[in-house]
């Protein structure tokens, strides 16, 4: 063996995890080492795999990010007015009437810029929310949409060519769930629309306008909303506190949940300065001061710290719980009845040998079901058979009893003409005497 080829040698052992007793032209016993334990190694110089993030950062601003919103809540609690304040911009907003006979979902998509980040949003409206006498189903278009934009991603991933780097993701990243100012409860139309989406979508519940109640009413509120949720068994999200950087801030706002927010696009001069405010006729209520609302603490943790958790909770926890239990109900597992593990190739043939049997199995029904339909048929026909030959019958006896009167009606008749015609004989005898 030449020495660079003992060289590559060595150096291919070492990457591997393997440990060379000997090197030379004859066979050489080798001890493997576990993969749990990789060797540290230190550099003697620069190689360059440092610049990673910075090669990342550069490909995800050349695609950009998307960012998709579901607003909740009933007709003029302020959805799209919260919306364009916390992207300081004017949104195409239609004034929604109260009179839609059921729950629509209204998706617009819109391209941002701030700096050199571009943002495709897209705001999912609710449209006729609790606006219907009967608010029974009002939660199931919004279910129904949820589902569907997680069954196209799923499809997608499911093609043999596949795109998903030019995929528009449309799945819902988080849910503002719009709580009425009542100072009370949650509505029964609330608790029910929380249970059905919890399991779906990230929740984020803010209680809207909530300049419409004093500050220590508005804290029993809050305190009363979290007592009902946790009551209720509904979960709503929960910042992340695993990162360090953000661990202290995102457990602070988490004991400031639900938000009670403010939203205006108007601006008013304040001293030297415009701020986003609505004057009443007692005063001006600051949309970004912290003492008159919560909305910079809800843009904060939406927008600037917690975004792309909300992304990545999306994707890892609730699309990858729909994706289980849709791949469950057509038969795919991942281990067997053993607890070994099953390939999709094996699942596949698995649930196709069910399906073969299910197939046969409901054959043999309706063949046996045919049968008995057939035989019940044969048994309805043999008496309506039997049914017409008795009438037959019993309309031949008539007929013949109708003859035999008439025969003798006819015979009689032969018998009176005949008497008549001896009687006009003798009458004629007679005359001609």
């Amino acid at each position: 063996m030449a020495s660079s080829d003992v060289a590559r040698h060595m150096v291919y052992q070492s990457l591997v995890g393997i440990k060379a007793t000997c090197v030379s032209s004859q066979p050489c016993k080798e001890e493997k080492i576990s993969d749990d334990s990789p060797r540290c190694l230190t550099m003697t110089g620069y190689v360059g795999f440092e610049s990673l993030p910075d090669q990342l950062v550069s490909k995800t601003l050349q695609q950009g990010f998307c960012f998709n919103i579901l607003c909740v809540g009933e007709t003029g609690i302020g959805k799209s007015t919260l919306i364009d304040t916390l992207f300081n911009t004017n949104f195409d907003n239609s004034v929604s009437s109260h009179f839609h006979p059921n729950v629509r979902l209204k998706a617009q998509t819109y391209e941002l810029q701030e700096s050199n980040v571009r943002l495709k949003l897209t705001i999912v409206n609710t449209v006729g929310f609790g606006d219907q006498i009967n608010k029974e189903d009002s939660y199931r278009p919004i279910v129904d949409y949820i589902d569907a934009q997680f069954e196209a991603y799923l499809q997608e991933e499911l093609k043999i060519k596949r795109s998903l780097f030019n995929y528009r993701d449309s799945r819902i990243h988080v849910c503002l769930y719009f709580i009425s100012p009542t100072g009370h409860s949650l509505k029964r139309l609330d608790l029910l629309t929380l249970k059905k989406l919890d399991r779906r979508v990230n929740i984020i519940p803010v209680i809207a306008k909530a300049d419409t109640i004093t500050k220590c009413e508005l804290q029993r509120f809050k305190l009363r909303l979290m007592s009902e949720l946790v009551t209720n068994g509904i979960q709503i999200y929960q910042f992340p506190t695993d990162d360090e950087t953000v661990a202290h801030l995102n457990a602070s706002m988490n004991g400031h949940l639900p938000f009670a927010v403010v939203g205006s696009t108007e601006e008013i001069k304040l001293g030297n300065k415009m701020v986003k405010a609505r004057q009443y006729p007692w005063g001006i209520v600051q949309v970004e001061n912290e003492n008159h609302c919560d909305f910079v603490k809800l843009r904060e943790m939406l927008i600037c710290t917690n975004m792309e958790d909300l992304r990545e909770q999306t994707h890892v926890l609730h699309y990858e719980n729909y994706r289980r239990c849709k791949l469950e109900e057509t038969g795919f597992k991942d281990v067997n009845l053993e607890k070994k593990p099953v390939s999709v190739q094996e699942a596949y043939e698995i649930k196709r040998y069910e399906s073969f049997g299910e197939l046969q199995r409901k054959e043999e029904e309706m063949k046996q079901l045919f049968v008995k339909r057939v035989k019940e048929k044969e048994a309805i026909l043999k008496e309506a058979e039997r049914e017409l030959q008795a009438k037959f019958e019993h309309l031949k006896r008539l007929n013949q009893e109708e003859r035999m009167k008439l025969e003798e009606k006819r015979r009689a008749l032969e018998e009176e003409i005949n008497a008549l015609g001896k009687r006009k004989a003798a009458c004629e005898l007679k005359a001609s005497f």
